[in-house]
């Protein structure tokens, strides 16, 4: 018997996983746990749909990890995960209709209506007020955008990275985080100009 108070790696948890050990099974879950939540609820903007897509990950995690090759992090594949089921969701929900305004890119280049936007993260996440807004803006963002979105700018993750999670080109996830970003800067300067 394995003991696992000895500080086993990420990669000999998932090897004892795969060989059907459900202690490292259910350590990686409480390794990624938070993690899955938080990016889920990031992406979901519900918290019942957040813990809905955290147990769909998981039970992926459970059913697949056999067949997960190791070839990236197992955090990037959960963020895959989570991707996917967030999409599946709202594409079932069809609760979003403006995806034609996104694709536009001419309402975003005229830089002669954008007023000046200096505000730093820290700076929006220290003002209570300027965070409600930015969460109703990000709220606003189709999903896919949205994922992007929270990928690079809030996890921190590469453009690369990024591309391997949602199965986008680096050009393609550029493209949709300049049209994320040049909309929520658009409901930020309108909500900041009132």
């Amino acid at each position: 018997m394995i003991n696992f108070s000895s500080n086993l790696s990420e990669t000999e948890l998932i090897e004892l996983a795969k060989s059907g050990d459900r202690k490292a099974l259910s350590l990686l879950v409480r390794m990624h746990e938070k993690t899955v939540f938080n990016f889920a609820f990031k992406i979901c903007r519900d918290r019942d749909r957040a813990e809905n897509t955290m147990q769909e990950t998981f039970m992926s995690l459970v059913k697949s990890i056999g067949q997960f090759s190791g070839n990236s992090k197992l955090s990037t594949w959960l963020y895959t995960v989570v991707s996917n089921h967030c999409l599946m969701m709202a594409r079932s929900n069809r609760k979003y209709s403006e995806t034609s305004s996104y694709d536009d890119d001419e309402v975003y280049i005229d830089e002669k209506s954008v007023v000046d936007w200096d505000v730093s993260p820290e700076k929006i996440t220290e003002n209570n007020e300027l965070k409600r807004i930015l969460d109703e803006a990000i709220q606003k963002l189709d999903p896919e955008y949205r994922i992007v979105f929270t990928l690079r700018d809030v996890e921190g993750l590469s453009t690369e990275e990024t591309g391997k999670i949602t199965g986008l080109s680096v050009p393609a996830v550029k493209s949709r985080l300049h049209r994320a970003r040049a909309f929520l800067r658009r409901e930020l300067n309108g909500k900041l100009a009132s």
